[in-house]
């Protein structure tokens, strides 16, 4: 008998990185210490998210190609120049409030800047893809090969240390961008290679996520519903609005602007890369993971309709023949 795992796993909106996060900390809660009590191996899948997540962004690497044409330079560029900027305006006001440490207490309890930083600076690839292959122009789909440098945790440790909170060596930030720049190397050095690492990257996700999970107590899971939903609100709104206006001044419509307004996935294990590299954000990690993974969720279905009420709206009969003119050239 097949039970479709997979396939109910893909129809839920980050569902093979939220899914494998609840698992691990459904069994953080009910036995917290599994992983110590069974060891090797298993012990490993508790414990190992770092160094799965360094394969991982191999993988992601190389599938970032240095050959692009002026287009997808420039709006992928003018994206993630935007949504780093975003993100750098967040994290200065919010470090000026609130410091390394999440709020303790009261209705915000566990909101922290690196949460929100975390949050803004990761873009989820596939959503934006797939809604530009369905609402926009496959150039524009493209332009997510340049922002693919937002995954891992080295910008947001860069836009912490510019918001004048506590900054890393040059050391760490070199290290937490080098698993990417090695596999941009092999991916552009060697096509077979790019094809043969990108394979991986969705194998990783249930991994890292699993361990992550397990380091996770589910009444912190609790303590986020609404702050994780309003967490993923205002990375739409305040992000979507600076991408748009950015989309447009770029001679665009809005809608590759508003498709780019997400959480990815990968991003929900940020917060423990940063506290592990800086232990002053020790305290805001684990409330953290839990907030952009709402995050991940509530952009994942928010996102969509947006772009698909924008794509209607600037959508007419010249649009729609540019767009099937486009897609009839690439399949030629």
């Amino acid at each position: 008998m097949a039970v479709p795992i997979k396939k109910t796993l893909d129809r839920i909106p980050g569902g093979m990185m939220i899914v494998p996060l609840l698992v691990g900390a459904i069994v953080h809660t009910v036995f917290p210490t599994a992983g110590t009590f069974f060891g090797s191996f298993t012990g490993a899948l508790f414990s190992g998210s770092l160094s799965i997540l360094a394969v991982f962004y191999v993988c992601v690497g190389a599938t970032i190609e240095v050959r692009n044409t002026p287009y997808i330079l420039k709006k992928g560029g003018v994206l993630l120049g935007s949504k780093i900027a975003a993100s750098v305006i967040i994290g200065v006001v919010l470090g000026h409030f609130l410091g390394e440490a999440p709020v303790g207490s009261g209705m915000f309890a566990g909101v922290s800047t690196l949460a929100v930083v975390a949050a803004i600076n990761d873009t989820n690839g596939g959503l934006y893809m797939a809604l530009m292959g369905q609402f926009g122009k496959s150039r524009d789909a493209a332009a997510y090969s340049l922002m693919s440098i937002e995954s891992g945790p080295f910008l947001t440790m860069v836009t912490l240390g510019v918001a004048g909170l506590s900054a890393f060596p040059w050391q760490t930030l070199l290290g937490a961008l080098l698993p990417l720049l090695v596999g941009a190397l092999l991916g552009n050095l060697d096509r077979d290679m790019r094809e043969f690492l990108s394979r991986a990257t969705p194998v990783m996700i249930p991994f890292f996520s699993f361990a992550l999970g397990a380091g996770i107590s589910l009444s912190s899971v609790w303590n986020a519903g609404l702050l994780g939903l309003g967490l993923g609100v205002a990375v739409m709104i305040v992000s979507g609005t600076i991408l748009f206006i950015a989309d447009k001044v770029t001679g665009g419509n809005g809608v590759a602007g508003l498709a780019a307004a997400s959480t990815a996935g990968n991003a929900a294990a940020v917060p423990a890369i940063v506290a592990t590299a800086n232990p002053a954000y020790k305290a805001a990690a684990a409330p953290a993971t839990v907030l952009v993974a709402a995050s991940v969720v509530v952009t994942a279905i928010l996102v969509p309709i947006v772009t698909a009420w924008r794509a209607r709206r600037v959508a007419g009969p010249a649009a729609e023949a540019e767009i099937t003119e486009e897609k009839a050239e690439a399949r030629s």
